[in-house]
């Protein structure tokens, strides 16, 4: 199973989601989009984003795997030294799995 979803290490974890809610803000207008988030109970695109510092996004992606899916790809959205240290992290995980 292949899952894509909205990826930023931060610190500011509420600033990264309102990001996210307005990049990623045409999702809520698309029905097959806008039907998966209100399946999911989200209110929009930012409440599905990865968001937090190295160990909360590494949790969350670990998560996934543990719910079936096979193959994860970020989307990256963050800015400045967040993006770097997205950047980093997703490095450093693709390389420890070996892809």
């Amino acid at each position: 199973m292949v899952c894509v979803l909205p990826v930023c290490v931060t610190d500011d974890e509420a600033a990264a989601r309102a990001r996210a809610a307005k990049v990623f803000s045409v999702y809520d207008t698309l029905p097959s989009y806008k039907a998966m988030l209100d399946k999911e109970g989200a209110a929009g695109p930012g409440d599905v984003a990865i968001v937090g510092d190295e160990a909360a996004v590494i949790q969350q992606i670990e998560a996934l795997a543990d719910i079936g899916v096979s193959d994860f790809v970020a989307g990256e959205f963050a800015t400045g030294d967040d993006a770097a240290r997205t950047h980093a992290l997703l490095r450093d995980l693709a390389t420890a799995s070996g892809r």
